[in-house]
């Protein structure tokens, strides 16, 4: 709606303006003047309306900043959680935080400077311990344990 006024308001100025290059002047002068007073007013409006929506959307994106790392904080202890509760070796919960990052055995590999058979060996370890067949059923774990504490 405010668009549109202020669509309206600018339209208003602009034929003013064609208006007085071209000599024609379709409007008294008294008359133009309140036009010209409320297209004004509605640009004002708009400028006001457009303060309190940035303002507003700005409490909104630092609440959702609050509670991405609010899940951000929650997501580690759910890793914590389940890591103790399968009893991982601080080895396996490297890997096991690497793979749910994301990343292939070569390149967790190349992080924990040992080679790709040791971080397999590794993996099939948290698979079995965690009672899965693979990366994507550990990374489904987490997500249903972070949306039950939701």
């Amino acid at each position: 709606m405010i668009v549109m006024v202020q669509f309206l308001c600018a339209i208003f100025f602009v034929s003013r303006i064609l208006a007085s290059i071209l000599g024609i002047s379709p409007l008294s002068w008294q008359l133009y003047e309140l036009v010209e007073l409320g297209a004004a007013l509605g640009l004002l409006l708009g400028v006001g309306f457009g303060w309190f929506t940035l303002r507003r959307t700005m409490e909104r994106n630092a609440v959702v900043e609050d509670q991405l790392r609010l899940a951000s904080g929650a997501f580690m202890d759910v890793l914590e959680e389940r890591f103790s509760a399968w009893e991982l070796t601080p080895a396996e919960r490297d890997v096991a935080l690497f793979a749910l990052k994301g990343m292939s055995t070569q390149e967790i590999a190349g992080l924990r400077a040992v080679s790709e058979g040791t971080i397999k060996a590794q993996t099939n370890a948290i698979y079995r311990k965690a009672g899965v067949s693979g990366r994507t059923q550990l990374m489904s774990l987490f997500i249903d344990d972070l949306m039950a504490k939701a």
